[in-house]
């Protein structure tokens, strides 16, 4: 008489292997997390600009500048145009930086056989930024024809690995936060303190402004009479301004454009006129002329009414260059 088989013998054997079969899933590769790093990069570099922006809008709001946009259309259109380079750029200097410094950052480890933790970005970091200030830096100096001074360069990279730290770290933390298969996403978290740390920026600031802590600066409210004396620029060059209209100059700098992409300065010597421009009621500028070495410019009035000082921009417009006179005081005897 034949035994029958244990009808549970084979569903025994095939339950006891599925477990294993289910337990080996395909594991992340380490090119997991790129997406979430590279966001997780993007938000954080976007933040510090921010804020970093705003804080350094209130601080120049204070000092010397040429004026605050009055056009509501103008003042959109220039955040708009803010915002939308931020992110531009983030986008760059995360593909051009944060990546590869993730990626040096992780061969090291894996070459040591250890943990891929913050330390190895710590190191990475340096190494990165001293090869794009490097590299940046020797296209500019092919463009310009000379180096830059030993010390820019070094303040180029303190300032550049100050900036690229958060983001990487933000972004292995982003990529780490994916393979372990964890909730929660690097990029929102980062975008909410961003968010919190610039309004409380911007609420400090405003509110020293409103209060009359901080005050915004306003350029001198001058007369005629304030413009007529001596102006000189420090180098041998004067300019004489007469209550008559009269003006005189003697070696003062004339920049005249040398069809090389520059402006060459020679020395104007000779008699003309000047008078001021005024909006408002407020001398704004002055215009002067000088027949004798064809110098017609006109100089913006800055500085404060016990040192006023007038300038106009050299080379190409928005280059920040500026030739600087500033008023000789009279002293009384």
């Amino acid at each position: 008489m034949t035994q029958k088989a244990e009808p549970h013998a084979i569903p025994d054997e095939t339950t006891d292997a599925m477990p294993e079969k289910s337990s080996a899933t395909p594991k992340r590769t380490d090119g997991d997390g790129f997406g979430a790093a590279f966001c997780a990069s993007m938000a954080t570099l976007c933040a510090e600009v921010f804020i970093a922006g705003t804080a350094s809008v209130l601080v120049l709001l204070s000092r010397e500048h040429d004026g605050i946009p009055s056009s509501p259309l103008l003042i959109v259109a220039l955040v708009l145009g803010v915002l939308l380079l931020t992110v531009l750029v983030s986008g760059f200097v995360t593909a051009a930086a944060v990546m590869p410094g993730l990626t040096l950052a992780r061969r090291a480890a894996e070459a040591r056989w250890r943990g891929e933790s913050r330390l190895w970005v710590l190191a990475a970091v340096p190494v990165v930024a001293a090869a794009a200030v490097a590299v940046f830096g020797a296209v500019a100096a092919l463009g310009s024809l000379s180096f830059a001074p030993a010390l820019s360069y070094l303040l180029w990279w303190v300032s550049l690995t100050i900036g690229l730290l958060p983001a990487t770290l933000a972004g292995q933390a982003a990529a780490r936060r994916v393979r372990e298969a964890r909730r929660g996403s690097v990029a929102r978290r980062v975008t909410r303190l961003g968010a919190i740390a610039w309004l409380a920026v911007a609420t400090l600031g405003g509110g020293a402004y409103a209060t009359g802590l901080v005050k915004v600066y306003e350029p001198p409210r001058l007369t005629t009479s304030d413009l007529t004396g001596t102006w000189t620029d420090s180098r041998g060059g004067t300019v004489r301004l007469t209550a008559d209209g009269n003006a005189v100059a003697d070696g003062l700098d004339n920049f005249i454009w040398d069809g090389t992409g520059k402006d060459k300065p020679k020395d104007c010597d000779g008699s003309g006129t000047w008078k001021a421009i005024k909006d408002d009621g407020r001398v704004r500028s002055v215009s002067l002329r000088i027949g004798a070495c064809e110098l017609a410019r006109d100089w913006s009035v800055i500085g404060t009414r016990k040192a006023p000082r007038i300038y106009h921009e050299i080379g190409k417009p928005g280059s920040g260059k500026r030739y600087t006179l500033t008023k000789v005081a009279e002293h009384k005897k």
